[in-house]
């Protein structure tokens, strides 16, 4: 399998959840650890539930908690919410496909979540026509990261598990938020989900993410 160049998340390497969501769907896994940023149009080989470029181990994989999830809020208030997104104002990386505001619409995937007063992030999302699991996963990973990065500092995704009821359907308006459970250190244990139009859940996840600036 490649990562095609349109799924970065930081220049040169692949958006965490996307990569993650495809190496979930290759290996029929729940959790994947990022262990090397997943690079770009290169080949990549599963081996023994593992991801590898050559000889250099990409991510591995297996069964993980995905956490509880996160409380919707209407699609109204996730309107509004997102345009104080803080990526907006500064962003680490401004072209990642899920978040980065320099993405043309149609191209990625423009989810840009604001903070709620009680700390949470909210999104509105406009599922496009080509969703699938791995787009999913991306669209839960960086939501549950804006919740912990703040405007000096960069997170990137190290490991996700994600629980999905059903994708949703092309066209369809789904709120996104998420929260911070636990942040030590480095590392912020983040949670989201994703509901649908009619407020059913349909999906949810529970990352790592660790600041590397």
């Amino acid at each position: 399998m490649r990562i095609p160049a349109r799924f970065n998340g930081p220049p040169g390497t692949g958006n965490g959840g996307w990569c993650a969501g495809t190496f979930a769907v290759a290996t029929g896994a729940t959790q994947v650890t990022l262990r090397l940023p997943p690079p770009l149009e290169t080949e990549i080989k599963i081996k023994d539930d593992s991801a590898y470029a050559g000889d250099r181990l990409i991510a591995t994989t297996g069964e993980g908690d995905a956490g509880p999830g996160v409380e919707p809020v209407s699609w109204d208030t996730a309107v509004a919410t997102s345009r104080d997104y803080p990526g907006f104002r500064a962003h680490p990386f401004p072209t990642c496909f899920v978040c980065g505001p320099e993405r043309a619409e149609g191209d990625g995937l423009r989810i840009f979540p604001g903070r709620l007063p009680d700390g949470r992030t909210a999104a509105p999302w406009s599922v496009p026509d080509e969703v699938s699991v791995p787009l999913l996963w991306a669209a839960l990973d960086c939501p549950g990261g804006w919740a912990a990065i703040r405007e000096d500092s960069a997170y990137v995704l190290g490991r996700i598990a994600v629980a999905v009821a059903e994708l949703p359907e092309p066209g369809a308006r789904c709120v996104i938020t998420g929260t911070v459970a636990e942040s030590a250190g480095r590392k912020a244990l983040v949670d989201s989900a994703v509901h649908g139009p009619d407020g059913r859940r349909l999906a949810v996840a529970r990352a790592t993410w660790i600041k590397v600036s």
